[in-house]
Formats: C-alpha cells, structure tokens, sequence
C-alpha cells in the first residue's frame, strides 16, 4: 500500500475564504521578510539595543512610561499589483486512487481592476495557499472588458449557466450593490456599485460566478450618436413640427 499523502492540520481546518486569505497573507508576510531583518529583531519581552525601558513588551511608549502594542494592518482586497483580488470559495475536494484517497483544495476566485476589467479562475493544489496562486494566475490571463454607464451596466440582462440563472439590472446612483457573495465580488472587481442582481435556482458559487460573467460579457455598450445621425434626428424633428 502506497502512502496517502498527508496535509497539515491548519489546511483542514480552513472552511472560509477569509481563512484562507489569511493563511495567504501570512505566507507572503514570512516571505517579504529576510533572514537578515528577521535575525536583527529582538525577542518578546527583550528591547531593542540603546532604546530606553529595557524591559516589558516591545512598540511604542505611552503617557505614564507604558508600552502600548503597535497597531496591526488590516489586510485588504487590493494586491501589490493594483488588482483587486478576492477568493469567493474554498472547496475541499479527493481523489480515490489504489493507494488511497488524496485531499485537495480548490479555490474560486475573481480578479479585477476596479475600472470594468474583470477575470476569475479556479485552481487546484494540495495546499490552500497553492491553490489560490494558481486560480489568481488563470484569472488574470482570462480577463475581459465591461461596458458601464458611470457606476452601474448599461442594460438590464439574464446570464445562464448550468443551472443557475442571474438576473442583473441597472440601478440609480447610491443603490450600492444588492447581490450575494459570487455576483458581488465580480461587482466589485469589475468596479460596479450600483446594480440590483437575483440568483434563481441554483446557489453553487462557480456556477453563479460563471452566469454572472456570461451576462456580463453580453452587454452593450453606450453609443454616442455620429453628426449624420443628428442631422437625421434634426431633420424628423423640424418635419413634425412643420404643419
């Protein structure tokens, strides 16, 4: 009997996207920094060379001689590479082989601009934080452009896929986004804030995604009319009016 692959307990334990952006984030915290940088930065509860107050724990010092801890920073959606970079969900996915079941994880996610380039891309790996590499690489090679009408569509339209039907409308400006987790992320890459969008049979989030890309890419965009094209309007006009 071959060896069944074994997976750390931390890449079990993750069941929400936001776990697994965390698990990310940490990965690329503990690559960003050297060997070197990291040898130089003192213990826990040891101060830095010539600071004042040896002791207690480290960061910036207070009113009253206290320590206050430094503030942490809030991961956000935007990349170093100015995209917007979302994972909708995380799947936990086997294979039954003659040497026994291997684990997976499969991860959905969406990329986008902000300013009507949008892509998503799935990916696959023994390890979340693979996995998702994986799915931002094949989403940034499929993206396409959405024509808007300042921060919402242009028209309303009905994407299909599988089973999973959505409906995406137009809204006036301050609406915001009234749509659920899959259909908001490709709002939100996609630089939409203002859209009224209904899911109807099915729920699955790569379906859902995939319909939502299929209207999307439909949409027509806004044409501004030519002169002839005004002449001809003028020209109607005047003829109506002439008795």
């Amino acid at each position: 009997m071959k060896d069944i692959k074994k997976i750390d307990e931390k890449e079990l334990a993750v069941k929400t996207p936001a776990q697994a952006e965390q698990i990310l984030e940490q990965e690329k915290e503990a690559i960003a920094v050297p060997d070197e940088v990291a040898a130089e930065v003192p213990a826990v509860g040891q101060a830095p060379a010539g600071a004042p107050g040896g002791g207690g724990r480290g960061g910036r010092r207070g009113p009253g001689g206290k320590d206050r801890k430094p503030f942490a920073k809030k991961p956000t959606g935007l990349s170093d590479s100015g995209l917007i970079e979302k994972v909708v969900s995380i799947n936990r996915v086997s294979k039954t082989t003659k040497g026994g079941t291997r684990l997976a994880f499969s991860a959905l996610v969406v990329v986008g601009d902000g300013k009507g380039k949008v892509g998503y891309g799935l990916g696959k790996a023994g390890e979340v934080a693979t996995g998702i590499k994986k799915a931002l690489a094949a989403a940034k090679k499929q993206m396409i452009f959405i024509p808007r009408r300042g921060t919402t569509i242009t028209h309303e339209i009905v994407g299909q896929c599988g089973s999973a039907i959505v409906m995406l409308k137009p809204a006036s400006e301050g609406t915001g986004v009234i749509a659920s987790g899959a259909v908001r992320a490709v709002c939100d890459g996609a630089g939409i804030s203002n859209i009224l969008t209904k899911c109807h049979r099915s729920n699955n989030p790569i379906n859902v995604v995939k319909a939502t890309f299929d209207g999307l890419s439909r949409l027509k965009a806004l044409r501004k009319p030519t002169g002839t094209e005004n002449e001809v309007i003028s020209n109607a006009s005047s003829s109506i009016t002439k008795p």
